[in-house]
């Protein structure tokens, strides 16, 4: 599993998965409950392939930051998304320790820990599977 098709929707809830491109857009799978909705081409949507968290020295892919979860948590869930804010940064210093505070807020750690835990059930966040999409992204560059 590949999270290459795996999509944030811009005041949708949740991650969705591309299933079908359309012409006036396309047509995407809740991950949350399995509902297909429709997504025109105006909408907002960040492919998670493609999101990456600021350090102090560059930027790391979100492969990067969820195979450190996954390390961490012997590919468990990690933390509550619900923790507070003080709980979020100490968990996620532990994960990317050279992150850059002034860049990554506390609302994008949020969103980081609640997509890993919604990925993690579904198996798309295993170190295996991480692994290998880390190869096929360096395969391609």
């Amino acid at each position: 599993m590949s999270i290459q098709k795996i999509l944030a929707i811009s005041g949708k809830p949740g991650l969705f998965e591309l299933k079908v491109q359309t012409r006036s857009g396309f047509v995407a799978e809740s991950l949350l409950d399995g509902k297909k909705i429709t997504v025109g081409l105006r909408s907002n949507v960040s492919l998670l392939s493609e999101i990456a968290v600021y350090t102090y020295t560059e930027e790391v892919k979100l492969v990067e930051v969820f195979k450190a979860i996954a390390t961490k948590e012997s590919n468990g869930p990690a933390i509550s998304h619900k923790e507070t804010e003080n709980n979020l940064k100490s968990y996620f210093r532990e994960i990317l320790p050279e992150f850059d505070e002034d860049r990554v807020y506390a609302s994008d750690i949020k969103k980081i820990i609640n997509w890993y835990n919604i990925l993690q059930p579904k198996g798309f966040v295993t170190l295996e599977a991480l692994n290998t999409e880390i190869k096929e992204a360096a395969a391609s560059e």
